[in-house]
């Protein structure tokens, strides 16, 4: 692409610039009051991430339900994501009958963009003549972008200001957001949130097209795609595949791509070969505890605390069950 010319300055008329610039910026120097010192606030005592997670009871922790589990089975390892039902029902109904008619099994990772997304789906998706013929689940569906706000749905709300939405916090162990004017409620891209993906019609995606958060939260994608569920365990194996280099980084060869050996429902999978894992439950004084502890870090390390806090930068942790 041509770009439009621009004169060079010559080293003399530079350096009288530089010079009258460096003269400016001492005169407004020299009237401005000094700064005092920056002396670096200690942390305050209060029990540091690990005290407050050692702490943690058994009644902290709940397992995951095997009915709101998926299990992303890739050549290199499983990847193992909850859903959150209470946000986008239909499209997890529908996520569910895709897996169960063994839909996904043989479809691949077809894209992977450094610092936002990578993507699954069937590459003939857009050819009716070609593509993975959907049985028993359906291809489109309505928007679940936001849902009606559930006065009675657990929600433990962060103290701090958003600039996405009027208030954020976590309900069942999501990142989540609201609007109480609105009465609405809706699941936040957090790292490793899973979404489905859509063309320009809200009402063009159904969950045969998935994607994964591995980059800085796209929260400008809030309330604009359906947002199933997050990532529990294995994010590594999708954050670290090689990045496509094709538009939107899309591979651009068949052999690039990741195959998906099998997507299934954690409730179809044999007990023995399930995943034991358990959440901190969200909804507890321990939880409150752990924002506090990742608000204002109190490790010795830490020369000044934030006194600040975004949802996307709270990891609600997962642990192998009874703390193993």
């Amino acid at each position: 692409m041509t770009q439009p010319h621009r004169s060079r300055p010559t080293r003399s008329s530079a350096r009288i610039a530089s010079l009258c610039a460096l003269g400016l910026a001492t005169m407004l120097a020299a009237s401005l009051p000094a700064k005092p010192p920056v002396t670096a606030a200690k942390p305050a005592s209060a029990p540091t991430t690990a005290a407050v997670l050692a702490a943690a009871k058994p009644g902290d922790w709940r397992a995951l339900d095997p009915q709101n589990t998926l299990y992303l089975d890739l050549p290199n390892g499983r990847v193992v994501i909850e859903l959150a039902p209470a946000f986008a029902p239909n499209h997890i109904a529908n996520i569910r009958a895709l897996a169960r008619e063994q839909y996904y099994d043989g479809l691949f990772i077809v894209r992977a963009q450094d610092n936002y997304v990578v993507q699954m789906n069937d590459p003939d998706y857009e050819n009716e003549a070609t593509r993975k013929p959907i049985k028993t689940a359906k291809r489109h569906l309505a928007p679940e972008f936001t849902v009606a706000l559930d006065a009675k749905a657990p929600f433990t709300r962060l103290p701090d200001a958003d600039g996405y939405a009027p208030a954020t916090g976590f309900s069942d162990g999501f990142a989540s957001a609201r609007d109480p004017q609105a009465q609405r409620m809706w699941l936040t891209h957090c790292y490793g949130s899973v979404g489905v993906g859509r063309d320009n019609a809200p009402d063009s995606g159904g969950g045969a097209e998935l994607y994964v958060v591995i980059g800085t939260p796209p929260r400008q994608l809030d309330r604009n795609v359906t947002v199933v569920g997050r990532v529990v365990k294995g994010v590594e194996l999708l954050s670290t595949l090689p990045r496509g280099t094709g538009p939107y980084s899309l591979y651009e060869k068949p052999e690039q791509r990741t195959p998906i050996k099998s997507i299934r429902v954690a409730a179809d999978v044999p007990e023995k070969e399930r995943v034991a894992l358990e959440v901190l439950r969200t909804d507890t004084p321990t939880f409150d505890a752990y924002i506090e502890s990742r608000r204002n870090h109190r490790e010795e390390w830490y020369a000044v605390a934030a006194g600040h806090i975004d949802v996307c930068n709270i990891e609600v942790p997962v642990r192998p069950a009874g703390g193993r």
